[in-house]
């Protein structure tokens, strides 16, 4: 009677466990460590939304482009499809420090058995299983996990601020390309005139021919080169295109002109705001905590392992297990178990002087990190006076160059000019125009790059 209320708590209990087994949140799991705000997680769309939602409108300013773009880019699907991965990779983690529940059954054939034996035996065993002390791999494999997740984070972070400056800096190679058609137009119609006028000069015998054929000459150059600008409008309207996860024949509109946004940005504060606020930063520092995390998992074998089981046996001569001759009862049995590797020729001693010797590679790597960081504000700072300065003497000699175009021409009507004078202060136009374009672009380039190298996300280029 005793022994069928005993296998009848001790089944109640396994019940209890493996049910404990199964809801793995019943247990308190420690608490992840709040990431910083530089590895902020982003939101993940569902699972099922594997294509961009129905836009609207195709229409788009810089800052909708990149909002676009990081809502449909496959890249951020891909990385937040990781960021999901490593979660239910830090649940397995912590799964792995609850009781683990498992059973046997087996069929036996005894060729001699003891006296009073069964030559036949089925038998049933259930076990319980819950690791005591592991040398502390069990707990910094979870806390391993939750770092790899904070590092995913930080990873969505760096790609999300990688993207927004790749659209940011197509974005505005489109604008730079479409000021080239402009200038290329202009330039068309301008040696369109000249060449009117250098035609009718010889029709009436005040002009040499050579006069008609260095214009026709540089007309033609001057449509060869509106033909490439019209082609890289066209090219940076698909790269944009791809993106945004939009079809490259989608007749998508993007709006904008190239400004000068005045900013005196202080160099301390954006080296401040770079080592605090960039993700790259971030995973480098969570690359050392994972690091060491595999040295403390790397030594857990030079401690001994310890586990305790709860076993409970049943065996029969039929496939029920309901007993036999030898043995009419089930039971079961109770104990802790430990194992010491006491001597493995130092195989554990190297293999955690090899995992130290990563985290000194990984901090070794984070200070040249920090380094490069430093130089790539510094260097964007100098670049973003510079292309300051060069709008401003742009600006002085366009109009420089559309005042002395202006005299070439009254001076070739006049016929005190020659047709090589206006040309020449057509050509000089043309690249004035060029030049501005170039360092009008430039600066805004080189502030969205200065925004990226100090880890602000700012999709619209707004300047504080």
């Amino acid at each position: 009677m005793l022994s069928k209320i005993s296998s009848t708590v001790l089944l109640a209990f396994l019940l209890f466990a493996a049910g404990l087994v199964a809801s793995p949140s019943r247990v308190p799991a420690m608490p992840p460590s709040s990431p910083s705000a530089s590895t902020q997680e982003i939101p993940a769309q569902p699972s099922g939304e594997d294509s961009p939602p129905a836009l609207e409108s195709l229409t788009f300013t810089l800052e909708q482009a990149v909002q676009q773009g990081l809502r449909a880019n496959p890249r951020m699907n891909a990385v937040r499809a990781a960021l999901r991965g490593s979660e239910f990779g830090e649940k397995s983690a912590r799964a792995a420090r609850l009781p683990a529940l498992s059973a046997n059954y087996g069929f036996a054939y005894d060729d001699k058995p003891v006296t009073g034996g069964d030559r036949e035996a089925w038998t049933l065993n259930v076990n319980l299983n819950q690791p005591l002390f592991t040398g502390w791999r069990l707990l910094s494999s979870q806390q391993r996990a939750q770092l790899f997740t904070e590092q995913v984070q930080a990873e969505v972070a760096n790609i999300e601020l990688n993207l927004i400056l790749i659209i940011q800096e197509q974005f505005l190679e489109l604008l730079k390309a479409r000021e080239n058609v402009r200038s290329a137009q202009d330039s068309v119609i301008r040696l369109q005139s000249q060449l009117q006028n250098a035609q009718a000069f010889f029709d009436v015998g005040l002009r040499p021919k050579l006069d008609v054929l260095q214009a026709e000459v540089d007309l033609a150059q001057a449509e060869q080169v509106l033909l490439i600008a019209r082609n890289a409008v066209a090219t940076q309207s698909a790269r944009l295109n791809t993106l945004l996860n939009l079809d490259l024949t989608s007749p998508a509109e993007y709006v904008g002109e190239l400004v000068y946004l005045p900013y005196q940005p202080d160099l301390d504060d954006s080296l401040d705001r770079a080592f605090r606020q960039r993700p790259d930063i971030a995973l480098a520092r969570k690359a050392e905590e994972i690091a060491d995390k595999d040295v403390a998992i790397t030594a857990s074998d030079r401690y001994p392992q310890v586990s305790a089981d709860l076993d409970y046996f049943r065996r029969g001569d039929d496939p029920g297990t309901s007993g036999s001759r030898s043995r009419p009862d089930p039971w079961w049995t109770a104990g802790v178990n430990l194992r010491w590797q006491a001597f493995d020729w130092g195989r554990t001693r190297y293999a955690t002087d090899q995992a130290r010797q990563n985290v000194l590679r990984l901090r070794e790597e984070t200070a040249n990190l920090h380094l490069e960081v430093s130089f790539d504000v510094k260097s964007l700072h100098l670049k973003l006076d510079e292309a300051a300065a060069r709008i401003a003497v742009a600006q002085k000699a366009l109009e420089e160059a559309r005042e002395g175009f202006r005299i070439a021409q009254a001076r070739f009507q006049a016929q005190v000019g020659t047709n090589t004078d206006v040309l020449d202060a057509q050509a000089r136009l043309t690249r004035s125009e060029a030049d501005l374009t170039d360092a009008m672009a430039d600066y805004q380039l080189t502030l969205a790059r200065l925004f990226a190298a100090t880890g602000e996300r700012n999709p619209g280029l707004v300047v504080p």
